[in-house]
């Protein structure tokens, strides 16, 4: 096979994505497929209910596990949070978030599910909704049903993070004070805590002083909801019900915010000047992912100095500084996560490019150790091997790929160099 020839077929692979099922996200012959509708029954809240769900692209690796985004008014937020991890966790080679599997959960009864206590009126007005007062059993419908159901059915990993604005907001910060072991990171948009005459306050009051936590997070994005003209400092003297809302918020991060950091929670709340309440979603999902991930990535800046083209630095303390960062990343999420195959194998491939051959064999070889259930490891390590001249080697790990799964590409370089 001539130089040209096999350059070409590898352009073709690096381009190659798998077949994937059909709640898996990426195109799909004429389509572009997000994610897909599931339906659980819930014997809790005596109905059926429908799930969004969206799985990564490379979501059938096999073995490859993510963590699960639990998202409350799905059909609201389920294409700006899809979209914003994708690009986030994969797109243009990014890694500020990790890949994540989005449960979005579309409202039945909004009122019901979302509001922990029976209420007849809310800030001066007559609820009509019957309902009010839900969440503790739409909260053990999430426990008991929906989280076992999507453990079984999906390639999961045992980190949660809860999103919610407005009353989804309500509902994110009353569980995280009364079932704080249910997720793992918290995002409360605008929430509205005026509820049931500020019923979040005074259980922020009467917070457990002793509640410890370890690695958990919550980011409490707050818009601006103040009579035109009023500042922060205004507001919290007001007592008027037109910022009722916002007072609420700020009781909440005064006192329980203040009592959760003191306690190891990771906690960041940000004012935003320029959002309304309806605006500020989009704005806030971005700034909370890159805040609550910001011990996740293992970017450009941290590969520059390997990319050098005078760096001389050894194999060894390459992956060694690689696996520091991921004990570091596993210590977050709770559980070994090893670097991620895809990005080591693109890496692998550019230290290849420059002729860091001692590095370039680092790469793929630690794939190979960590991810022997994967062809494309296998695969790699034979692109590797034709590259450097060794050509025996380079079909024997073809072989080994093919022997894992069988895979067109693979197979068309394997037979080639088999035929020479």
């Amino acid at each position: 096979m001539n130089r040209s020839r096999f350059l070409a077929v590898l352009v073709a692979l690096l381009c190659y994505s798998v077949t994937l099922s059909a709640q898996v996200a990426g195109p799909k012959g004429d389509l572009i497929v997000i994610g897909k509708i599931d339906t659980i029954h819930s014997s809790i809240l005596k109905e059926d209910r429908a799930i969004w769900i969206s799985v990564p692209e490379a979501g059938v690796f096999p073995g490859k596990t993510y963590p699960v985004v639990y998202l409350l008014d799905g059909d609201a937020h389920f294409y700006s949070v899809m979209g914003l991890i994708q690009q986030l966790s994969t797109v243009n080679g990014n890694t500020v978030c990790p890949e994540m599997i989005i449960v979005g959960i579309p409202n039945t009864d909004r009122m019901r599910d979302l509001t922990p206590t029976h209420v007849k009126e809310a800030m001066g007005d007559t609820l009509f909704n019957e309902t009010t007062g839900g969440m503790v059993e739409f909260t053990s419908f999430i426990e008991k049903e929906l989280m076992p159901y999507i453990e079984s059915h999906y390639p999961v990993s045992p980190y949660k993070m809860y999103i919610g604005h407005s009353l989804g907001g309500l509902a994110v910060i009353h569980t995280l004070l009364t079932r704080p072991e249910l997720f793992n990171a918290w995002l409360a948009i605008d929430p509205s805590l005026w509820w049931d005459d500020r019923l979040i306050a005074k259980m922020s009051v009467v917070l457990d002083d002793n509640k410890k936590f370890a690695h958990e997070s919550l980011y409490l994005a707050i818009a601006n909801t103040m009579p035109s003209g009023m500042t922060l400092d205004q507001v919290v003297r007001d007592t008027t019900l037109e910022t009722e809302h916002i007072r609420s918020i700020i009781d909440f991060r005064d006192i329980a915010g203040k009592k959760m950091k003191s306690n190891g929670m990771d906690f960041k709340d940000r004012y935003y000047p320029d959002e309304d309440h309806g605006s500020l979603p989009l704005i806030a999902e971005m700034d909370a992912f890159k805040y609550l991930y910001s011990w996740y990535s293992f970017g450009f800046k941290d590969f520059q100095k390997f990319m050098e083209e005078d760096a001389k630095y050894t194999a060894k303390e390459f992956v060694d500084v690689l696996n520091a960062h991921y004990d570091k990343v596993s210590d977050h999420f709770g559980y070994k996560v090893p670097p991620d195959e895809r990005m080591i194998n693109s890496l692998g491939y550019q230290l290849l490019g420059m002729q860091k051959n001692d590095l370039s064999f680092a790469c793929f070889d630690l794939n190979v150790k960590n991810f022997p259930q994967s062809s494309n490891v296998f695969d790699s390590m034979g692109d590797y091997y034709v590259t450097i001249g060794d050509i025996e080697k380079g079909v024997d790990f073809y072989a080994k790929a093919l022997a894992v799964e069988e895979v067109p590409m693979t197979r068309e370089k394997y037979e080639a160099l088999k035929s020479k």
